[in-house]
């Protein structure tokens, strides 16, 4: 009940200090913008909802149909109205090589001259916004961004004899408390590599922390390749993490439900995930997860890797422009990455994009350790299932699963990714 409270209060909140600044409505004709995002948990899906309805409120001409779809369902879908030449007017994006296939295929709008100037300016993250350009043009904006890190349970820790404040710094020393937790009887690490894109976190990191940049812009811009020492080397380091058996029984068939529920069940003691953990795992386990008991911590480093130790693997979400999208989905968008509607939702679950609105995480420790990574970090990845060509995504996903199963090698992993690059970036 507080918790519902809470939210109406900030809905609240955010359409009394945005009305104001509402387009107007006055000579201008009924207009539909369609919007397609993928929050279907709570209280993120009633946020959304609430957000559309107020602005109709405010602007009776524009009606605004929501479709929410589950993360993959929603992907597939997607696909299949671009290739049928009808996008949503708008659809959550992660910007990279996925939108930039969809600007190809002329089914994006771009909105370059509404983004210069003021609205440009309020991103506090410009890296984040160049996500969403192609070859001189903007075709969306982000919503939230943040950085993947290692969440971990403090009374696990302690329950097994570690020092919830003393978190492993290097690879060895993750591997040294993977092996006492697995002492202790407590599952290390809670992953459910059936959708396998909650695997490949950890095969992307390794070759941030063993390549750095350097190796991945070689190996994308092929001045370099996917099959170099970096990314083989990735796949033996995890290799390592596996052999010491630290996942659920079953865990290449679970789904990142399962995972998040084990962390919100406090049935694992750490999870390899982005900036939305906290929530997921409240809203996907049967407890509403371990609140206090909850840390974070970056991934650890390797010293003997040519990455920085500050390096951060993460992303976001953001909301990219369909090429049939009308003049009022601009309006909307630009309303929905205000810095009052942000504020809103950055005390809900969202790591904000825009300057004046992350001081509302000043009062929460693990986001402002997000936030401070994301901020600080020398070098910035997205994830790879996002940057990279879909067809190249799909070979980095299904050869890390099959290292995580034991039926690919680190050098067959590597290698099958390059190929698929070879074919695809040349």
């Amino acid at each position: 009940m507080k918790k519902k409270l809470a939210l109406a209060l900030i809905l609240v909140l955010v359409l009394t200090l945005t009305a104001a600044a509402a387009p107007s409505a006055s000579a201008r004709q009924d207009v539909t913008i369609t919007w397609w995002h993928i929050n279907t948990n709570e209280p993120e899906g009633a946020y959304w909802e609430q957000v559309a309805n107020d602005y109709m409120a405010m602007n009776p001409d524009v009606n605004i149909e929501i479709t929410v779809l589950e993360n993959d369902a929603f992907k597939q879908r997607l696909v299949t109205v671009m290739q049928a030449g009808d996008p949503p007017d708008l659809f959550q994006s992660w910007g990279g090589g996925v939108l930039w296939e969809f600007v190809e295929a002329g089914m994006c709008r771009d909105i370059s001259d509404e983004l210069d100037g003021d609205w440009y300016d309020s991103f506090s993250t410009p890296a984040a916004v160049e996500l969403f350009a192609y070859d001189g043009g903007y075709y969306g904006v982000p919503w939230t961004w943040g950085a993947v890190g290692m969440f971990y349970n403090k009374a696990l820790f302690e329950e097994a004899g570690l020092d919830p404040d003393d978190t492993p710094e290097t690879w060895d020393e993750l591997l040294e408390t993977v092996q006492v937790l697995k002492d202790a009887g407590i599952t290390p690490i809670a992953l459910g590599e059936g959708e396998k894109w909650p695997g490949h976190f950890w095969w992307v990191y390794l070759a941030i922390r063993l390549g750095g940049e350097e190796a991945f812009l070689d190996a994308y811009n092929r001045d370099g390749s996917f099959a170099d020492e970096p990314f083989v080397l990735a796949g033996e380091y995890l290799q390592e993490l596996v052999e010491l058996e630290p996942f659920p029984e079953g865990f290449i068939g679970l789904n990142y439900g399962d995972q998040a529920g084990m962390m919100g069940d406090g049935r694992a003691a750490m999870e390899l995930m982005g900036h939305w953990a906290p929530g997921a795992q409240a809203a996907l386990s049967e407890s509403g997860g371990i609140g206090d008991d909850l840390g974070w911590f970056p991934f650890p480093a390797i010293p003997e890797g040519e990455g920085n130790p500050d390096d951060v693997l993460g992303g976001g979400d953001g909301f990219a422009v369909g090429i049939n999208a009308p003049d009022e989905a601009i309006e909307f968008l630009q309303y929905i990455t205000s810095v009052e509607v942000q504020r809103a939702a950055a005390e809900i679950w969202v790591v904000p994009t825009v300057e004046g609105a992350d001081e509302v995480l000043a009062n929460d420790p693990i986001m402002a350790q997000v936030l401070e990574a994301r901020n600080e970090a020398p070098y910035f990845q997205l994830y790879y299932d996002q940057f990279l060509p879909p067809a190249v995504a799909d070979a980095v996903l299904d050869s890390v699963q099959a290292l995580f199963a034991g039926e690919m090698s680190p050098e067959d992993v590597a290698m099958m990714i390059e190929d698929e690059a070879f074919f695809t970036l040349e």
